[in-house]
Formats: C-alpha cells, structure tokens, sequence
C-alpha cells in the first residue's frame, strides 16, 4: 500500500479512472501512512471516517465514468480552511473546538470533484509565521533532515508541505499570505503556486490580511499543481475580492514549448549572504530557460527593498482588523473570569489567553499603525508603497517580459527553535523574495531545484502576469522537466 502514495496526483487519476486501483484503497494507503508519520506532527485532526465515506462515494462515481480529475484523490486541508462538523482551529487555542456549521468555497469545490479529505494539517497560528512553530499544535517537522537535526518544513502552510512531501497524502491546500505556500515548498522540496489575487475563492478561509490572503495548492509537481488548481478556482459570489472570469484548462496549459518567451532576471533578488548553491542553481536555471528557447532580460524592480517594511506595515493592521473578532463574546473561547470582572477585563483575559505570542505581536504592530497619530506616517505610506511595488511589476510585463525567475528563498530549511530564540525580525527575512508577490496580487510558484551542500531542498520561483497562471504553469513544467529534481526525503520517521 506505501508504494500507492507514491504516485502523483495525475498517477493515481489515470490509475483509478483505468480501474486499477480503488480510491478506497487508495484512502485507505494515506491513512495508514498518516498513522506512521506522528513524529512529523503534520496532521492534527483525523478525518478518516469521512474520508472512508467520501472514498466510497468516490469509487461509485469513478464506476459511473462520471469522475471530475480530483475524484478519489486523498488531499490534506489546512486548518485554516473551515469544514462543515470538523474542528477549524486555525491552529490558535482562542478557535479550541470551533466545528463551523458550513463549508469553504475551495474545500467544497474539491468535495464536489470527489477529493477525498483525509486530515486536517497544522500551521502557524492564524498562518502567522514563517516555521510553523507558533501553533498551538506544536510544530510540524520537515520531513528532511539533517545532523540529526530537526528542521523547519516552513510556514505558514507547513503541515501541508511536510505531508506531502513525506507521501502521506498526494495533495494538499494551502493559503499564501507572504509565501506561505512557495516557502514550504521549497524547504520539502515540493511545489506550490499562489494564484493571482482573487482567482481562488477566499469565503470560509479564516482571514490574517483581507487584500493578501490567498488560496493554493500544495503538490508533487508542476503537472499536479496545474490540476488541483483548475478543481480550486473559480468565482463565488460570496466573495466580494472574487473575480468573475473563466477558469481554464490549467493542465491542458503543459505543452513544454516556451520559445519566444521573455524571462526577466531581477537584479534586485541578488541579497547578501545568498549561499552560492543558491546563486548557482538560479544561473542554471536561467541557463535551461534559455536552452529551451526562452529570452533572458535583465530587469530592474527598483522598490523590492522596501516590500518586506510595507508588507509588516499592511498586513499586521489587517490582521488587527481582522482579529479584534475573537472576543469571548461571539467568536472564539472565553477566559475564565473572577467576580467583579467586567466586559473590559472579558476582553482582556480572552485575548491574552488565546493568541500565541507571535499572534500578539502582529495585532499590536497593527492596532499602533491604524492608530490616529500614526495612520498617515506608517499604514498609508505602506500603501503608497504597495502601489510602487505593483507599478514596478507592470512596467516590467509592459516592456514584454512574460515570467521572471528568482530563487523561492534566501536558503535552505533552518532548524526549529533556531530563529524563535532571535530577534523575530530574523524570521521574517525569510519572505523577501515571496512578498512582493502578494503585494502585487501576481501569481507565482516554486518549484524544487536541487540541494545544497548538506542535502537539503532549494527552490526557484517564476512570478507571472496576472491571471496567466496556465503560462506560469507551462513555464515552471518547462523549467522543472529542465531541473528533473527526484530527490526525496529518507523516512527516518518510520
């Protein structure tokens, strides 16, 4: 059954619609392989009993020959996305046994093609995070390591990256903020796209930063990516942010022909202290797009320097926003209160409870930047900021670059507790090359690249125009055909 998880997702549609495998089975090989993977910790909600109903009702549609791509396919969801009866904790004790009587737009879209949900996976708290360390979880463990070490699978999609990278699943949601689908995708040696803002519905994603928050998929390849995304996207009218244009067919996008094309190679993506690997692999990179009949331009994206300061401006004031919900009125768990005690120490005590220390930091950054002394000096010049970053891109893409390559992060996966015990500032370097993305509402993806010197996974990005995703596709298939990365993790686990 360990050689079912294997596959990728377009394996096993081609295997269960030809009748070679059930998805039972198939359901049945990812929960056994959920159940030796504890020590990764990915998993935090069992789901199995559903899954066994959905893998069934699956193989009835598979026998009708009226199965959607992702039917009978075992995902993993993120535990930001809110699933009708299932704990959605969002990985924060103040959601401790939230079950929402309702269903996210993207989950229920996966569940109407027959996806089958075999989990719940951890995060950051309210996918605040870059290590997944600050979930009321405990964190996820990459499934790579080294010296004995364990490592960081990313965050804030972490769960998703670490279970699929260790074959427990064959796909999984994610949500990508600052990067926190293509991050875990390049330390698990995996893939992640970020589509462009408003293809993905955002109605039952528990919100961090309205105007960046967006939906994913986490995958094996370029190819599988390309699939789970089409099942993904889409408009819903309950999402003001959703765009009301037709989803293509992603998968059809592959066609390995990027002749012609114009690769742009920012120069201000080369930071200091990139290991060389790094550097190494980027050129190379540039090198196979080339060979493949793309034009490589040097380009120029002159406001990047100032993305990661207007990013920690924006989205911790949205959060704050976003945030003051959790009140022990409503929403969320209510702290213990003494006699005596108001609404004011209600408040107080609830919030203080129920979000993490990095939980805390945020909506206090933010709560100051909207404050009436400093609205105007931090949160609008942010603002005008995002708009210079989102002109650099268009500028760019006007001067007819198709696709520009950067690496997907400044290094390989660290070991966990290792940033938690420095300055948090440390941390979010982390995101420099991912959140000019969001900043843009562009799309981009990761793919893996190879590994540098102590066998760890590195990753390339390509950011594309918006709504292009099928040529963002079609270019990362191209690249990674290029790259062939087969490397896998040793399941040391086991």
């Amino acid at each position: 059954m360990s050689e079912l998880m294997k596959l990728k997702l377009a394996e096993a549609r081609d295997a269960l619609r030809s009748g070679k495998i059930t998805a039972v089975e198939l359901t049945d090989a990812s929960l056994a392989a959920i159940d030796s993977s504890k020590p990764l910790n990915a998993f935090v909600h069992d789901t199995s009993e559903i899954a066994r109903a959905q893998a069934i009702a699956a193989d009835e549609r598979l026998q009708a020959g009226e199965a959607p791509d992702m039917c009978g396919l075992p995902i993993g969801i993120k535990d930001l996305f809110c699933t009708n009866g299932v704990t959605t904790q969002a990985a924060s004790a103040i959601l401790d046994g939230f079950k929402p009587q309702y269903e996210s737009t993207v989950s229920k879209k996966l569940f109407n093609d027959g996806s089958v949900m075999v989990g719940k996976l951890n995060m950051d708290e309210f996918a605040m995070g870059s290590s997944n360390e600050t979930s009321v979880y405990g964190n996820a463990v990459n499934p790579w390591k080294v010296d004995d070490r364990d490592l960081t699978p990313g965050g804030s999609s972490g769960g998703s990256a670490a279970a699929v990278a260790a074959e427990t699943c064959l796909a999984a949601t994610g949500t990508d903020t600052g990067g926190s689908i293509r991050q875990p995708a390049a330390f698990t040696g995996i893939t992640g796209i970020k589509p462009t803002y408003g293809r993905c519905s955002r109605w039952g994603i528990v919100a961090f930063a309205s105007s960046l928050d967006q939906a994913g998929p986490v995958t094996k390849d370029v190819r599988d990516a390309a699939i789970m995304l089409e099942a993904m996207a889409g408009f819903d009218a309950k999402d003001s942010t959703s765009v009301n244009l037709p989803v293509p067919n992603f998968e059809a996008a592959l066609t390995g022909d990027i002749r012609g094309k114009t690769i742009g190679i920012p120069k201000e993506y080369r930071v200091d202290g990139m290991p060389d690997e790094l550097e190494t692999l980027w050129s190379d990179g540039t090198s196979m797009l080339r060979d493949a009949g793309a034009i490589i331009k040097n380009i120029s994206l002159p406001h990047t320097k100032y993305a990661l300061p207007a990013y920690y401006v924006i989205a911790p004031a949205e959060a704050s926003s976003n945030l003051a919900r959790y009140d022990g009125v409503r929403f969320g768990q209510r702290a213990k209160l003494e006699a005596g005690d108001g609404i004011t120490e209600m408040y107080e005590k609830t919030r203080a409870d129920g979000f993490g220390a990095e939980v805390k930091r945020r909506i206090m950054i933010g709560t100051y930047v909207l404050s009436a002394g400093f609205y105007d000096a931090y949160y609008n010049r942010a603002r005008r900021v995002r708009a210079l970053i989102k002109r650099d891109f268009e500028q760019v893409f006007s001067d007819g670059v198709d696709a520009i390559l950067t690496p997907s992060t400044p290094s390989a996966a660290f070991g966990l507790g290792e940033m938690a015990a420095l300055d948090p500032v440390k941390m979010y370097l982390f995101d420099v090359f991912t959140v000019t993305v969001n900043l843009a509402g562009l799309p981009g993806i990761s793919i893996p690249a190879g590994l540098d010197s102590k066998g760890l996974p590195l990753g390339l990005q390509l950011i594309g125009r918006p709504w292009e995703e099928g040529d963002l596709l079609n270019t990362a298939f191209t690249l990674e055909n290029a790259l062939d990365f087969n490397a896998k993790p040793n399941k040391w686990w086991i």
